[in-house]
């Protein structure tokens, strides 16, 4: 069995699992996340723990008992912490603007692009520089954050475009005569 589904996720404070038809439902302040069981894992819930245990001795079985299993301490980290991630744009007049469910981005292209925010993303800007991403599912989050980035990647020459807060932008030297 995989080491990692042998500890059970704990429920934090005010979070609360259940598991019906096949899927597993974790609500907290946040919000409330779905995740579909596979067939070949049995999912327990008692004392504010969720257990894990993989439903015969089979590869697949063992492999998805520990994938589950963080899947799930994800989700009760999401529903009560939430998720970020933090983007800046580097270049001259590249600006963004969050409006609703709306980010303006202007990336030194001749027109404006407009990325509408998925349910349950929100998108803050600090300053004009800076996108601040959030929201309860991972997955979510982590997607919208790379579809931005995917509008102007950082350039190998002078690094301008959108990327990730950490993330180091390696230069290349210039072609010399």
């Amino acid at each position: 069995m995989s080491r990692i589904a042998k500890i059970p996720v704990s429920l934090a404070k005010g979070v609360e699992a259940s598991i019906a038809a096949g899927a597993i439902t974790v609500k907290g302040p946040l919000g409330t996340l779905t995740r579909r069981v596979s067939a070949n894992v049995k999912v327990t819930v008692n004392d504010g723990k969720v257990s894990f245990v993989a439903g015969d001795e089979s590869r697949e079985a063992k492999a998805m008992s520990g994938t589950l299993r963080a899947l799930v301490a994800g989700m009760v980290q999401g529903v009560s912490k939430g998720f970020e991630r933090k983007l800046t744009l580097v270049g001259v007049g590249y600006r963004a603007q969050a409006q609703g469910d709306k980010l303006n981005l202007s990336l030194g292209f001749s027109h404006p692009i407009v990325h509408q925010m998925p349910a349950g993303v929100k998108a803050e800007t600090p300053t004009q520089t800076e996108i601040v991403i959030k929201g309860a599912d991972k997955q979510k989050v982590g997607q919208v954050a790379a579809e931005v980035r995917g509008y102007k990647p950082p350039e190998p020459y002078k690094g301008k475009g959108v990327r990730y807060a950490d993330e180091v932008v390696v230069l290349k030297e210039t072609k010399k005569k």
